[in-house]
């Protein structure tokens, strides 16, 4: 049963993605930009325009431009072989760079929300297992005040308190100092690179640069991930068979783990939801600490109509949504068994 619920969820989720792909490729080609102006100049000559808009392909049918970044055209080398295209700015591979700078934002996020929910589940549980209390009013204003603050201001802030005031954190600069050149890459995940090669001079210098965006996105995804597990865990502590469970005489060790298992379902629900708009919303803190990750790419590609880029970018962003998400259903699957016959 769970093999089919996983098949089931595993089709969907492709179905999804192929549908997103389309609509994505026809949309920006519909957006009211002229990308060969873009590259050539306003003042450029009908023939150099012309010989751009042929180099890049756009003088051909819209069907022929779709049957050609699929690779049905005959000639292969399409999205079906793996292949992105070429950027029209870079004249790189669209795959390559996506894999320069997406590991730096996974690496910036996941270790963001790992530090997150450390804090956010226990401190959500203390709150909700006195309602009304002191601690739990003040879970509750800064529940209100982290989720609703700017992460650019306080990346901003805390610059110019830890760097400048304070001289214990590292310039923004990137994931390492300036002056280091780094290995070649084995994984291009920069931490993980580190420990397979025994560099934990590295690893801690990239721990260390990672410092204060991590701070930042920690400040502002603790406050709605702590609101959504003090909510959940009170409402699954005022449920009747918490009370059963009470009346029952068992510890209230236990009755918290039953009823943490119950609110568990709705805070990872946020969680993976946060992650994926985090992969590209991450970019105003990615800018101000020069870390050169996906979000960043992906509003470079945006300005310059960057086509191949923007679907490129679309598409990665979108399979590791889906993957969380597919995840996520597994999860709930082994929390709640009732999931996979539903």
């Amino acid at each position: 049963m769970l093999l089919r619920y996983i098949g089931r969820r595993v089709a969907v989720s492709i179905v999804q993605l192929l549908g997103l792909v389309v609509v994505v490729f026809f949309l920006i080609r519909l957006m009211p930009a002229d990308p060969v102006a873009r590259l050539v100049g306003l003042n450029a000559s009908k023939e150099a325009y012309a010989q751009a808009s042929h180099s890049l392909g756009l003088d051909q049918p819209l069907l022929t431009q779709f049957l050609q970044y699929f690779g049905l055209d005959g000639r292969g080398g399409g999205l079906l072989e793996g292949h992105l295209g070429v950027s029209w700015v870079t004249n790189g591979s669209v795959l390559t760079e996506i894999g320069q700078t997406l590991p730096v934002t996974i690496q910036l996020l996941t270790l963001s929300f790992i530090i997150t929910l450390l804090i956010a589940v226990p401190v959500g549980i203390a709150g909700a297992s006195r309602p009304g209390g002191a601690f739990d009013r003040g879970v509750f204003v800064y529940g209100l005040f982290g989720g609703s603050q700017p992460e650019f201001w306080w990346g901003l802030m805390f610059i110019f308190v830890f760097f400048f005031k304070l001289g214990i954190a590292p310039a923004p600069l990137g994931l390492v100092n300036p002056m280091d050149m780094p290995s070649e890459p084995i994984t291009g995940f920069i931490l993980l690179d580190s420990l397979l090669r025994g560099e934990f001079d590295v690893f801690l210098d990239v721990l260390w640069h990672l410092a204060l965006p991590t701070l930042t996105l920690v400040f502002i995804l603790s406050g709605p991930i702590i609101k959504m597990v003090r909510q959940n865990m009170v409402r699954a502590l005022g449920s009747d068979f918490v009370l059963y469970a009470r009346a029952a005489g068992l510890r209230e060790s236990t009755v918290t783990r039953y009823a943490f298992r119950i609110a568990l379902a709705p805070a990872l629900t946020l969680v993976g939801i946060l992650y994926g708009v985090m992969l590209g919303g991450a970019v105003l803190v990615e800018t101000v600490f020069s870390l050169g990750g996906i979000g960043q790419y992906a509003v470079r590609a945006v300005l310059a109509f960057d086509y191949p880029a923007i679907q490129g970018v679309v598409l990665v962003i979108t399979s590791i949504s889906l993957g969380i998400y597919l995840v996520l259903d597994l999860v709930y699957a082994v929390i709640d068994p009732r999931v996979a016959r539903s």
